[in-house]
């Protein structure tokens, strides 16, 4: 029964995030909604006792990916000024101030309830457990790091040139520069 309630939040979480993205049409905005969907994903990685997926959707692509797509966002400047005193939404902050504390409560007994469940005892398994999860992480960081670091080396390569690239085909002439077409 648990297992279904946490589906369905991740993904009603989901949904409403690449909805976000479809619709809303400020692009920090978007941005937002595509990190709501990376965590929902996230959490159904874990749902599924994926952790080191979980971990990794949540620092390499809600937390690198997303920041260099706000990054660009902000070098690109958004021309549309809002008037800070007015929300768009009625209620946003009221409701935005219930969910973070029910949030927080969630995080709270989560770490409540699993505060006795992760220490090993002598006869329980959980130290073979552990070691061959260590091996694992050995093997895959071996592979990694060896094997294909070329590949991770170019990609990143690749990103750098696609947002230097992005900036300067957006970028907005001075006043006195001309303009200059490749």
């Amino acid at each position: 029964m648990m297992e279904l309630i946490v589906f369905a939040a991740a993904a009603a979480m989901v949904l409403a995030g690449a909805l976000g993205v479809l619709f809303t049409r400020h692009p920090v905005h978007a941005a937002l909604s595509l990190i709501l969907t990376l965590f929902g994903i996230a959490v159904l990685f874990v749902a599924l006792e994926a952790n080191f997926l979980a971990a990794v959707q949540v620092i390499v692509y809600a937390g690198a990916i997303v920041v260099l797509f706000l990054f660009v966002i902000m070098l690109l400047g958004v021309d549309k000024v809002e008037a800070m005193g007015i929300d768009p939404v009625r209620l946003q902050r009221p409701i935005a101030a219930i969910v973070g504390l029910c949030t927080a409560g969630l995080v709270t007994v989560a770490i409540l309830a699993s505060r006795g469940s992760l220490t090993a005892r002598p006869g329980s398994g959980l130290t073979a457990d552990a070691a061959d999860a260590d091996g694992n992480i050995r093997l895959l960081a071996r592979d990694v790091f060896s094997d294909k670091v070329l590949a991770f080396e170019l990609t990143s390569v690749l990103l750098v040139i696609a947002v230097v690239g992005t900036v300067l085909l957006a970028r907005k002439p001075r006043k006195g520069e001309t303009e200059v077409t490749p």
